[in-house]
């Protein structure tokens, strides 16, 4: 049993039929988890409230390495690559986050999982699914009050932005799913918060955290500022970039068993890094 005073190192080579420089280098390299963050220091301490837990080898599925970000019995996240959907489309049925992961679990246990939220499919970032419809149902029927945290990077066209803001409106779609802002209060209600993180070669970087989920929210509301994501054609960008510039990096909820908070993170793309 873990006490007060234990450190991560400690708490490994007695759990672990491993050596101390494997346990150590484990570390450095962002394998291990406590309570679904990444820790990379020796010395962090830990207690027997704390979930520790070894990070799993990525899931390799074709051209795609898809690495497991967080893992337990009701639930698994993963950092969906820019380009794979989500789900099944009429044209696409298997190369899909959905698909592989749902083999991936399958596989080990003979379990269903769950889509429980979506990304478009040039985003790239934290997606997780249920691995049982009860956690599905608790977290979809609950999710507002659940998730805390929807933080996103994107780069967007041009600088000049105030440093941060709120854009608040209702959003709606045509017949050919182009999705559309108004204030009229008609349609559904979508709040996005922004911070300029920096500005250069007239592109801004900012952090972006939701309050609402919606199709395209993001998308849509850096279009109404004027600043569309770079890479985004269908909703008015010019500048050309490799992909579309959006990045779930930050899921943070209360997990609806454990009761445990759990912070997610995915690292910034390097293409991001690039650029910048």
């Amino acid at each position: 049993m873990r006490n007060e005073s234990k450190t991560l190192l400690e708490y490994l080579i007695e759990t672990q039929n491993k050596s101390k420089n494997v346990i150590k280098t484990m570390i450095q390299n962002g394998s291990i988890l406590v309570d679904g963050k990444t820790v990379t220091k020796a010395n962090y301490p830990v207690s027997m409230k704390d979930l520790v837990t070894i990070k799993p080898k990525p899931i390799v599925y074709q051209n795609y390495e898809i690495p497991i970000l967080y893992e337990d019995q009701e639930l698994i996240a993963i950092e969906k690559p820019a380009g794979l959907l989500t789900i099944a489309t009429s044209k696409e049925k298997e190369l899909t986050a959905y698909h592989i992961v749902s083999n991936y679990i399958y596989q080990k246990s003979h379990k269903r999982i769950f889509i429980l939220h979506r990304l478009d499919q040039e985003t790239s970032g934290i997606l997780i699914f249920a691995k049982n419809e009860k956690i599905k149902n608790l977290l979809q029927d609950n999710w507002n009050s659940i998730v805390r945290v929807r933080g996103y990077y994107a780069l967007v066209e041009e600088t000049g932005l105030p440093k941060k803001g709120t854009i608040h409106t209702w959003l709606q779609e045509t017949k050919t799913h182009i999705v559309y802002s108004s204030k009229s209060k008609i349609g559904k209600e979508a709040i996005t918060h922004y911070q300029v993180l920096s500005e250069k070669k007239a592109v801004t970087f900012l952090n972006i955290h939701l309050d609402t989920g919606r199709k395209n929210q993001i998308r849509v509301h850096m279009k109404e500022l004027g600043h569309p994501i770079l890479g985004d054609i269908k909703y008015g960008n010019k500048k050309t970039f490799s992909r579309l510039a959006l990045h779930a990096y930050h899921l943070e909820f209360v997990h609806p068993i454990t009761k445990k908070n759990i912070s997610i993170v995915s690292e910034m793309p390097e293409c991001f890094l690039s650029y910048l």
